[in-house]
Formats: structure tokens, C-alpha cells, sequence
């Protein structure tokens, strides 16, 4: 249980440095297909980079969040194996670290970054009308599915699969 609260948190880590990276150094409107569609279509390319190197470091950020976050799935399958786990223990496992992955995102990406602290605002000012007066994130419908429809569906797919061997 502490190991998988430890990949929960590396892989909550890992999904703010990509985010980070993505809005902050690289600003590529393509890494913003997340975004709400009314803030896509306001969204203006950059010409230009922040500061000298900030692509490159922000593809470079990238890499290693993407690194993390398949690490955290390694390390979840290996630790399970090692340690003989069910069918219910691999789920509870994967449901456990994704559900409190979403919750992350729920409270600090969208409540927090978005409408509070105004992260995503700042490097995109012309989105601004289309966040304006939001007391929570655009996408709450697809969050919720995506907590008690996908990931339980998903945890269910990858714990049959890992007990297969």
C-alpha cells in the first residue's frame, strides 16, 4: 500500500512537469488538446521561444515526465509480480493510483491553476474571456467519467492482464 501511495505521488509529479513543460517552455499550441475548444480556438502560435534554450528544455522535461510516468507503471507491474498479487490487488492498485491521480487533477490542475492562480492565463493571455469568471475547470463531465467509468475499466483490463503471468 505505501508503494503504491509512493507511485501515485511520483506519477502526479510527472503529469505537472509535463504540464509545466508544455505550457511554459514549449508553448506548442498541438500539446493543448486537453484544452477546452473555445480556448483552442483563441490560442495564437508562438514565434518565438520564452528564453534562449526554453524548447529544448521543455522537451527535454517532457521526455523524463513521459520517463516517470512508464516508470511508475513498471514499477507498479514488477512490485505486483514480485509480490504475487490477485487479480483485486493489482486493481485496487492501478484504480487507487489513477483515482488519486484525477483528484490531483481536479483540485490542483483545474480548480487551483486554472481559475485560481491563473498559470495557464499568464503564458496565454488571450484566453482570458474564455476562463473568466470560472469557478471550476471546462471539463468536469469528462473528468467524472473518466474517474468512475475509465480508469476502473482500465485498472480492470491491465490487473487481468498482469495476472496472466
Amino acid at each position: 500500500m505505501l508503494i503504491t501511495l509512493f507511485l501515485a505521488i511520483i506519477f502526479c509529479g510527472a503529469v505537472t512537469l509535463l504540464l509545466i513543460s508544455a505550457v511554459a517552455f514549449v508553448q506548442d499550441k498541438r500539446l493543448f488538446s486537453s484544452a477546452p475548444k473555445e480556448a483552442q480556438m483563441v490560442l495564437k502560435p508562438r514565434s518565438g521561444e520564452l528564453f534562449y534554450g526554453a524548447g529544448a528544455m521543455g522537451w527535454v522535461m517532457i521526455i523524463l515526465s513521459i520517463l516517470m510516468i512508464l516508470g511508475v507503471g513498471v514499477i507498479a507491474v514488477l512490485d505486483g509480480m514480485r509480490n504475487n498479487f490477485s487479480f483485486i490487488r493489482f486493481f485496487l492498485r492501478f484504480v487507487l493510483i489513477l483515482t488519486i491521480y484525477k483528484a490531483y487533477d481536479m483540485i490542483f490542475f483545474d480548480w487551483f491553476l486554472l481559475c485560481r492562480f491563473r498559470f495557464f492565463q499568464h503564458y496565454y493571455p488571450e484566453v482570458e474571456r474564455v476562463y473568466n469568471g470560472r469557478k471550476y475547470g471546462y471539463n468536469l463531465k469528462s473528468q467524472l467519467l473518466k474517474l468512475l467509468v475509465i480508469f476502473p475499466a482500465g485498472s480492470a483490463l491491465a490487473a487481468w492482464i498482469c495476472t496472466l503471468f
